[in-house]
């Protein structure tokens, strides 16, 4: 016999809340607490409780008899843009992993760290693995000398100050002197190469992009026996990145 499916637990007082918010929603002048009653369908003593929860929350606002949207709902909205924006990066790079063959990333660079938003990876195109933190190794990947090349002197200066350059592989770059003139001589357009200074058996490719004021970078990482497609992928990941940041309507 097949089993009934449990009813799922449901909040009375959550469910009208939400109702009372809905019905604010639809006075986009402001209501009273009897008009909101009535659209919410509920009691007018058990309106005036949740409208003064509301209020005393922040979701609310009660100006001149009516209520109307409090500054807390510009919260969940800014929530809810950030998950669009997030979904967005998502769909964005499963794409352009399965055009290029290769895992994909998407870093920024915000108030001062390194920081690596999301990943996408697939059967025979494995992520790096973070075997040592992104944020403080970023003179030896690809997605942290593309950021850091987007900033001026000063900034890059900053983060070496904080972060002193690591050895993580034969490869890797570690004096001051020279990662500082590699970076400012990177081409502001294209492509940062990079061939196991994170770790041996992975390169890595990172275009530079910017999104309103903020750094940005997407990038990709190959096995070393590919190591022969880095330059062609690179160039169409720099050829695609425009066309899909045009369609990504998110704030970082």
């Amino acid at each position: 016999m097949a089993t009934e499916k449990a009813a799922p637990t449901l909040i009375g007082s959550v469910q009208r809340a939400l109702r009372l918010l809905e019905a604010v929603g639809d006075h986009r002048q402001g209501a009273t607490a009897k008009q909101l009653a009535r659209k919410a369908g509920l009691p007018l003593a058990t309106t005036y409780h949740l409208l003064r929860t509301l209020a005393h929350e922040g979701y609310l606002r009660r100006v001149d008899g009516v209520y109307v949207f409090g500054e807390a709902v510009g919260t969940l909205s800014r929530y809810r843009e950030l998950r669009e924006g997030r979904d967005a990066i998502t769909t964005a790079l499963d794409r352009l992993r399965e055009e290029l063959g290769a895992a994909t990333y998407f870093a920024t660079y915000r108030d001062g760290e390194l920081e690596v938003v999301d990943v996408s990876e697939g059967p025979g195109m494995p992520a790096v693995e973070q075997w040592a933190d992104f944020r403080v190794t970023g003179n030896a990947h690809a997605i942290g000398q593309c950021l850091l090349g987007q900033l001026d002197r000063e900034g890059r200066l900053d983060y070496f100050s904080r972060h002193s350059p690591q050895s993580l592989t034969p490869r890797s770059v570690t004096d001051s002197t020279t990662l500082l003139r590699r970076l400012e001589a990177r081409h502001p357009g294209r492509p940062v190469l990079e061939q196991q200074e994170y770790q041996p058996g992975v390169v890595c490719a990172a275009v530079p992009i910017t999104v309103g004021s903020a750094v940005c970078t997407i990038a990709l990482s190959l096995p070393v026996a590919e190591a022969h497609r880095l330059p062609a992928t690179a160039d169409r990941l720099a050829m695609r990145v425009g066309a899909v940041m045009d369609r990504l309507s998110f704030t970082i």
